[in-house]
């Protein structure tokens, strides 16, 4: 039971006076004689004593019809249809008529009745005492003096449609009725003076529940909306009861003789006989009250407070319509009160500090969130300012949200209230609306608490729980010194650095960091060994050398399932293992096994894995004691280059940092260098090998056994058989000539002149010889073109006398007509004509004269080539050849223009033709 005395009490409504439109500063008179009144569908529907009902309109405009002869006694107007049900009386006597009234339709100007009934239980003459209709217009229930309710089922606008019987019989006269219809079963409340009952209409035995043994007046029961779950509300003198339809339900002492019990729009309106001045007048007025003051109590059940109460006087009835609420005195008066917008009554309880009721007044209002949350942080603002933090907490975080964040977090960065705001950062979290910052501050208050469940608990949540930015807290969690928990977080959501970092850097875990990594894919597993390798290796080094080693080779996740093996068994992960070379930096044991294990599986391997293992397999040699081993391990060097895998220049200075003999030569030699495997042995003094050198490479380059001579020329000790050997060669090739050879040799005071004296004596034998044949050529030469230019004379100054007798052609005699030419060739006529390819030219000589037109042509063309003559000159061993050669083309011929005169053609051909022949005839006898 709730004592109403404890309510607060408000002016939620503004009470005005109805004035008439008509008629300005005059209050509105209700027609006189009001019997009855209802509300509904844009009306206020008046019954008087005379048998007329008025309707009044928004705009106070009244309209009557004559609705009974005598008069009305009962209205009840439906909400959802424009149906008007009266009760009232046509003859005196005790004889009630029914009528039902659409108010949409006319009959001759008045509202259409579509049905008239007595209103009699059976034949018993009884008054009328209350009436009900339910909005379906299925059911219609009638209470009566002596106890009886009659219900009416069907089409209650129409007679033929519905039936009529006898619901409820009593002793107790009737006092109110109600429908209620939740889903789609009906109920009927019947409350009488002396008890309270409910009748379940949509079972056809209509089975009867006794809520209550004591009832109410008349016109003191109503039916509330769904607001308040539709419950009948009875208004005793001492209490307000409510029921549901089978139990009595909560009960209100809201003490006083009840008058008047309305439901409206979710107020409940009492009307009680004011007992403070039973029959004072007012203040200040003219004539005395004749009757008691009435009090008007407005109640909101929900927010447990009364939102209006004033003092009328003979009150008629209280109706709601058009948005406000209107109250029917006897003297005619109308007052009207209109309730304050939300936004102002949360004004008032504000400045009353009235928050709780405040907010759940906006709830009861539908206020939007946003007003809600305005509620809460000034709610939130008071308790704080009272000093009441934890209750302060609790409503800013009912504005997350809304409100932002840093309006809070401000007032609680007090060291002492760290509690509240952790509080406050996990709602924040829980709605998934914090940040970075706030995920930082919250994780630095469980560590200013040392509160470590709470912190296990914040970390392990799931994400639909709460989320947060993980990488922030395990920095938060790293440098709180929490690193368990900050590794716990990293595994969790495969942050993989952070989760290593703290492992390897912290921790020192270098064993699990090892395993960690080995179970993660390709790429993250190579990053993380670049990043951590040399770490690992210091502290692990033959694990790390055998994770390296599969990765570089086929890289499978040691955590990886079945079915993911199988899904990636076609794809083969390698790194690249020259890249993993710098973490073996203090380890040339686990580098030496690794390049080694690599070259074995991986025989493509970049260079660089050839290179480091062959500095490293060098290192060993020149390091080894052991003859036995250093052998082995030289051996290993040789094969190592010999793979061809290597760098030649890397390779060429490993191999002369460590002094390894037979990988320089080997490279000398695969890189062509003979000069510089010349001037190696020649360094080390080795006669033997120099010799063997020129005989192996002097062939591809001449200029070994020149060097070789200017080598042994220059030692001072006894070089003379090497110096016979190497003037043998050269004599032989002809590699220098002889002075140079002498001049060579003169730097070596050992060498006498019996060394070179056979390569003298032979030198100058072959150039006798030579010079002999040349003098004998020259002599014939001179011979044969004295003997030409002879015949060209003779050509040119005597008569040619052909003596031919047989055809060149078909060596048959010859007979006229028949050809001639100046070369002593003659053919027949028909002979030349068939074999002679031009008219001018013997057939015989034709073949060897072009091939010497042909030779002219190219000397012709190569007389420009300078720079071919230039390349020639260099690269031939004997240049005067070149020259000649040259000499012989006319390169280095004066050109002349030469004009002939008019007239000179003859001559210059005939020159020509002479030179021809003279070349021809030349090139005949060589």
């Amino acid at each position: 039971m709730a004592a109403f005395l404890q309510w607060r009490k408000f002016v939620f409504f503004d009470k005005d006076t109805v004035k008439d439109p008509v008629d300005n500063g005059k209050n509105f008179v209700l027609p006189s004689g009001i019997s009855a009144c209802d509300s509904g569908r844009g009306h206020i529907v008046l019954g008087d004593m005379d048998g007329k009902i008025w309707l009044m309109t928004r705009s106070l405009q009244l309209t009557s019809f004559q609705a009974y002869k005598l008069r009305v006694t009962h209205l009840y107007q439906l909400k959802q249809h424009s149906i008007l049900v009266s009760v009232g009386q046509d003859e005196h006597g005790i004889n009630p008529l029914v009528k039902v009234w659409n108010l949409d339709k006319r009959d001759s100007g008045n509202p259409l009745c579509t049905r008239i009934f007595p209103a009699i239980p059976g034949n018993k003459p009884t008054e009328v005492s209350c009436l009900s209709v339910h909005e379906n217009l299925n059911f219609m229930a009638i209470g009566f003096t002596d106890g009886s309710v009659v219900l009416t089922k069907g089409d209650i606008t129409r007679d033929r449609h519905s039936k009529t019987l006898t619901l409820h019989e009593g002793t107790s006269p009737v006092t109110g009725l109600a429908f209620r219809q939740v889903a789609k079963v009906t109920h009927l409340f019947v409350a009488t003076l002396e008890k309270v009952h409910c009748y379940t209409l949509s079972i056809k035995e209509y089975p009867k529940v006794e809520l209550d043994t004591h009832g109410c007046a008349l016109r003191c029961s109503s039916l509330a909306d769904p607001s308040q779950d539709s419950q009948f509300i009875v208004a005793g003198d001492e209490c307000v009861y409510l029921y549901q339809p089978d139990e009595r339900g909560p009960c209100f002492a809201f003490d006083g003789h009840k008058l008047l019990a309305h439901w409206h729009r979710g107020y409940l309106f009492l009307l009680i006989r004011d007992a403070k001045s039973p029959n004072k007048p007012e203040f200040g007025s003219r004539e005395s009250s004749s009757s008691d003051k009435q009090l008007l109590t407005i109640y909101d059940l929900d927010n447990k407070f009364i939102a209006y109460s004033a003092s009328f006087d003979d009150v008629i009835d209280v109706v709601a319509e058009w948005g406000s609420f209107y109250i029917l005195t006897r003297d005619g008066k109308v007052f009207v009160l209109q309730e304050k917008d939300t936004q102002t009554k949360l004004e008032m309880l504000f400045k009353k500090n009235l928050f709780v009721m405040a907010i759940n007044l906006a709830k009861s209002q539908h206020l939007d969130s946003d007003g809600l949350s305005e509620i809460f942080r000034q709610y939130g603002d008071h308790l704080y300012l009272k000093g009441d933090h934890d209750g302060a907490i609790q409503q800013y975080i009912r504005t997350i949200g809304k409100l932002e964040p840093s309006y809070v977090i401000r007032k609680f960065l007090d060291a002492q209230r760290i509690h509240n705001l952790t509080a406050y950062l996990q709602a924040l979290h829980r709605q998934s609306l914090a940040n970075a910052d706030h995920t930082t501050l919250l994780l630095n208050c469980y560590t200013k608490l040392k509160d470590s469940s709470k912190l296990e608990e914040f970390i392990k949540s799931s994400e639909s729980e709460v989320h947060f930015d993980v990488e922030i807290a395990i920095k938060v969690l790293r440098q709180a010194g929490y690193h368990s928990h900050a590794v716990f977080l990293a595994e969790k959501h495969m942050h993989h650095e952070w989760y290593l970092k703290i492992q390897l850097e912290d921790l020192k875990n270098y064993q699990e960091g090892l395993r960690y990594i080995g179970r993660l894919p390709f790429e993250q597993a190579e990053s993380n060994m670049k990043r951590y390798g040399k770490t690992l290796m210091h502290h692990v080094p033959e694990g790390t050398t055998l994770l390296l080693k599969g990765l570089c080779t086929n890289y499978q996740p040691s955590g990886d399932t079945a079915d993911k093996d199988s899904l990636d068994r076609g794809q083969t992960n390698k790194a690249n293992s020259e890249e993993f070379i710098p973490i073996f930096a203090n380890n040339p044991r686990e580098l030496k096994a690794f390049l080694e294990h690599m070259i074995e599986v991986e025989p493509r391997s970049p260079q660089g894995v050839y290179d480091t293992l062959l500095e490293l397999r060098l290192q060993d040699w020149a390091h080894e004691q052991d003859p036995e081993r250093k052998k082995v391990l030289q051996g290993e060097a040789v094969s190592l280059l010999r793979s061809d895998h290597t760098v030649f220049d890397k390779a060429l200075v490993l191999c002369q940092m460590h002094n390894f003999k037979e990988g320089v030569l080997y490279l000398y030699e695969k890189g062509k260098l003979y000069q510089q495997i010349m001037h190696y042995h020649m360094q080390n003094e080795e006669y033997g090998k120099v010799i063997e050198a020129c005989k192996r490479y002097g062939d591809q380059e001449g200029c070994l056994w020149e060097q070789a001579l200017g080598y042994f020329a220059r030692k001072e000790e006894d070089c003379k058989a090497y110096i016979s050997e190497v003037l043998h060669h050269i004599d032989q090739n002809n590699l220098m000539p002889p002075l140079l050879v002498v001049q060579t040799l003169a730097h070596n005071s050992t060498a006498t002149l019996s060394v070179i004296k056979d390569y003298l004596i032979n030198k100058l034998q072959r150039e006798s010889q030579q010079i002999e044949d040349d003098e004998r050529k020259i002599r014939q030469y001179r011979e044969e073109t004295a003997h030409l230019r002879s015949e060209i004379q003779e050509l040119k100054t005597s008569a040619k006398i052909f003596q031919k007798t047989k055809c060149n052609m078909c060596n048959s005699p010859l007979e006229l007509p028949s050809v001639h030419f100046l070369c002593s060739h003659s053919f027949h006529q028909h002979c030349f004509e068939s074999y002679a390819e031009s008219e001018a030219e013997c057939p015989t000589c034709t073949p060897e004269n072009r091939k010497v037109m042909d030779m002219l042509r190219a000397q012709d063309q190569k007389r420009d080539l300078h720079d071919h003559f230039n390349r020639q000159l260099r690269s031939s061993n004997d240049g005067f050849s070149v020259v000649a050669d040259y000499f012989g083309r006319g390169v280095f011929n004066k050109l002349t223009l030469v004009t002939d005169p008019p007239g000179s053609k003859t001559v210059g051909s005939l020159e020509v033709n002479l030179q021809r022949d003279l070349l021809i005839h030349t090139k005949r006898n060589c």
